[in-house]
């Protein structure tokens, strides 16, 4: 059994590869092999949840596992990820720490990226400076043939921070810049990944064309793009149905006609349903992280010798 954390995956793990299990794990699901429930959320009132994730793949080498992670207050966060052998019972081996988790939501998103995307996609706009920005960008930039990254979070020393930071790691320009209308006006790929409850992102905001990735807050109560892109969109792509219909909030398009119009990202992944038609077509992919896949992501990392 193997014990991984945070510091092991980073010189372990390329996008490219974390994108390619995903493609793996996502045609699993169009086939009925993914096991992928919805989570499950433990209270602790007055302190935060433990929250679980339970799934796996089935097929020649059956995983099992689960994640659990916490909403505790505090500055340090923690999950855990545990993988098992369903033939044999065997405990495969446990990933500790935030980077698994971050790695697999943004390969989600360069699967939304690689499947909804023209290939012709070249540019980027960022709205957000946090950890998932920065796996969102990689995915991108694994995905696409990126030239052109605009950053824009509203601490303009994050932002100036992120840009140098991921100019290093990517050898391209990523330039900050001082609004939301800057970041996205000539976006081809637009990847929203903010805290904010209040739309920061509208339609009118989009060129023609645009994709968008929403990885924020997206409930009734608090979504960080507006409805309008929904309604804007020829396809609304989401990487578990069931999970949008399974949060204590309902999500930002229950209730609207948006809400029968959402696709899974499984079935455009195989080309049971249809991506974009035109390179005119506005599509939207709403991340709410799909069971299972931290498994088969943590076992495959696993597997690396």
């Amino acid at each position: 059994m193997r014990i991984l954390q945070d510091v092991d995956l980073d010189g372990l793990v390329s996008m490219p590869f974390a994108i390619d299990v995903m493609e793996a794990a996502f045609r699993a699901k169009a086939a009925g092999r993914l096991i992928a429930p919805p989570r499950h959320h433990v209270s602790f009132p007055g302190h935060g949840d433990l929250v679980f994730t339970i799934g796996g793949v089935l097929g020649q080498q059956p995983l099992a596992g689960f994640r659990a992670y916490e909403t505790f207050s505090g500055m340090e966060h923690s999950q855990i990820v545990a993988v098992w052998s369903a033939d044999s019972a065997q405990l495969k081996g446990i990933i500790l720490g935030e980077r698994l988790g971050q790695i697999r939501t943004g390969a989600i998103g360069g699967l939304a990226i690689r499947h909804l995307t023209s290939p012709d996609a070249r540019t980027v706009g960022v709205l957000g400076s946090g950890a998932h920005a920065r796996t969102q960008l990689l995915a991108a930039v694994a995905a696409r043939e990126i030239s052109a990254i605009r950053i824009f979070s509203r601490d303009r020393r994050n932002r100036v921070a992120f840009a140098e930071s991921m100019q290093r790691q990517l050898d391209l320009t990523v330039e900050p810049v001082g609004s939301v209308a800057e970041a996205v006006a000539d976006a081809d790929i637009v990847l929203c990944a903010t805290n904010s409850n209040v739309p920061v992102i509208h339609a009118s905001d989009l060129k023609p064309g645009a994709h968008v990735n929403t990885i924020g807050p997206k409930t009734l109560s608090g979504h960080e793009i507006g409805l309008d892109i929904a309604d804007a969109a020829s396809v609304i792509v989401t990487d578990s149905l069931d999970q949008t219909r399974a949060y204590p909030s309902p999500f930002f398009l229950a209730g609207s006609s948006n809400e029968h119009r959402m696709r899974e990202l499984a079935d455009v992944a195989v080309q049971a349903v249809s991506s974009r038609t035109s390179p005119l077509d506005t599509t939207l992919f709403c991340s709410v992280g799909l069971a299972g896949t931290e498994v088969v992501l943590a076992s495959a990392i696993l597997d690396i010798q």
